[in-house]
């Protein structure tokens, strides 16, 4: 994931930061709990694509 790309990115639904987990493929937004699939180096920033992070992954 492009680092610049990063910082312009937010959640649809909160307009906070996302973090990248390079390991899960994901850009996770914590305020809005919800994690997004990057597909193909591409995001998804569909709420209906994110899924529910647990609260166990909250406070990791």
């Amino acid at each position: 994931m492009d680092p610049k790309l990063l910082e312009l990115l937010v959640c649809p639904v909160t307009k906070g930061p996302l973090t990248y987990d390079r390991e899960r493929q994901e850009l996770v937004s914590r305020s809005a709990r919800l994690a997004y699939p990057v597909r193909d180096g591409i995001p998804v920033l569909l709420e209906n694509e994110a899924r529910t992070l647990s609260d166990e992954e909250l406070e990791g």
